[in-house]
C-alpha cells in the first residue's frame, strides 16, 4: 500500500481492509505498552481541515506524532489563500511541496478525489461532503472486530442513510465482509439507489425499514448516525426530519443481550445519555480504536 491515496473505501480490497486491521492491532499494542515508535521520522504529514473537526483531526495528529512524524495543520480556510481568491487546485499543488503525505477533509463532494489526481503524494480523505469517510469506516470495522469477533453478524445503520458519509462507507465495506445489513431510516433519508444497486450485485442480504423497533431484536450491531442539518441545503427539509429517532433505555431492553452500540460521533439528542453507561455502549471506546487504525494508515502508506 505504499504511496497509495484513501479516497473511498471501494478503492480498497477486503485484502486491503484486512491488511489494515491487521497492522492496526500491532500499532494498539504499542499504545498499551506506551512505546513511540519514529519509524516516521523526518516525515511531514499535512492536515488541511476545511471543516469542523474534533476527533478526526485530533486522532490523525496523535497518528502521526505518535509515529515520529512532523504535522503541519491548517483547520479553516481564511487562514490560506483561497481566502485570496486562490484555486483549490493551485493551493494542494503548493501544499504537496512542504508534505509527504495530504490529510484532507472538505464540505464539497469528490474534493479528496481531485485532491489526489492534482497531488503527487498519498492522499487521505478525511470525509468530503456527503460522499466518503473511509478512515471512519475503517476504524468502525476495527471496533467491530475487537468486540465481537467477527463482521459477519447483523449490523443495523440507523439515521440519516441519504447524506451521511459515514454510513454511505460503511455500507459498502460491509458489503465485502458477507454481512447482513439493516437500513433503517426516516422514510425522508433513504439510501441512495446505487448503494442499493451495489448490495444487489454482490449478493448481500440487506433489509429496509423505517423502524428501529421493528428490527432491534434482530440485531448483533447497532450503528447510529445524527441528521446532519450542514448538508441540509433546505432547512425545512431538515426541521421536518429532526428528531425522527432515539436510541433509549426502553429500546435496549429489546434488544440482545449482547448488542454493541456505535457512533461516529458527534451526538446531537439520538442516543440517550443513560446508555452511556451501559456495556452496550462502544462509541467512546470507537474514538481510542482510531488511534491504532490512522497510525496503521500512515505506516503502510508512508513505510510499506
Amino acid at each position: 500500500m505504499r504511496n497509495r491515496d484513501i479516497v473511498s473505501i471501494r478503492d480498497l480490497s477486503k485484502e486491503d481492509i484486512e491488511l489494515i486491521l491487521k497492522e492496526a492491532q500491532s500499532m494498539e499494542e504499542l499504545l498499551k505498552n506506551n512505546r513511540e515508535i519514529d519509524i516516521l521520522r523526518n516525515k511531514i504529514i499535512a492536515l488541511l481541515f476545511f471543516e469542523p473537526s474534533t476527533r478526526t483531526r485530533l486522532s490523525f495528529e496523535f497518528a502521526a506524532k505518535k509515529l515520529g512524524a512532523n504535522v503541519l495543520i491548517v483547520h479553516e480556510a481564511k487562514s490560506l489563500s483561497i481566502a485570496k481568491g486562490e484555486s483549490f487546485i493551485d493551493t494542494i499543488k503548493t501544499i504537496e511541496n512542504y508534505c509527504d503525505c495530504i490529510v484532507i477533509r472538505h464540505p464539497r463532494d469528490g474534493a479528496a478525489k481531485l485532491a489526489a489526481e492534482i497531488s503527487e503524494k498519498p492522499v487521505i480523505n478525511a470525509g468530503d461532503g456527503s460522499n466518503q469517510h473511509p478512515t471512519q469506516t475503517l476504524l468502525d470495522l476495527y471496533t467491530i472486530v475487537r468486540e465481537k469477533g467477527t463482521l459477519k453478524l447483523n449490523i443495523g445503520i440507523l439515521g440519516d442513510l441519504k447524506y451521511a458519509r459515514t454510513a454511505r462507507s460503511l455500507i459498502y465495506a460491509l458489503a465485502k465482509f458477507n454481512a447482513n445489513i439493516y437500513l433503517i431510516f426516516p422514510k425522508e433519508l433513504p439510501p441512495h439507489r446505487e448503494i442499493l444497486e451495489y448490495l444487489e450485485e454482490n449478493g448481500v442480504k440487506y433489509f429496509l425499514s423505517n423502524s428501529i423497533e421493528e428490527v432491534i431484536d434482530e440485531l448483533d450491531v447497532l450503528y447510529v448516525t445524527r441528521i446532519q442539518k450542514e448538508r441540509f441545503a433546505d432547512i425545512e427539509e431538515y426541521e421536518r426530519v429532526r428528531g425522527s429517532y432515539k436510541v433509549t433505555m426502553d429500546l435496549i431492553k429489546k434488544a440482545k443481550e449482547d448488542i454493541i452500540i456505535l457512533h461516529p460521533l458527534p451526538r446531537v439528542d439520538e442516543i440517550e445519555y443513560e446508555i452511556d453507561r451501559t456495556k452496550h455502549a462502544k462509541y467512546f471506546k470507537q474514538v481510542f480504536y482510531g488511534l491504532p487504525v490512522r497510525m496503521a494508515i500512515f505506516k503502510l502508506i508512508l513505510k510499506g
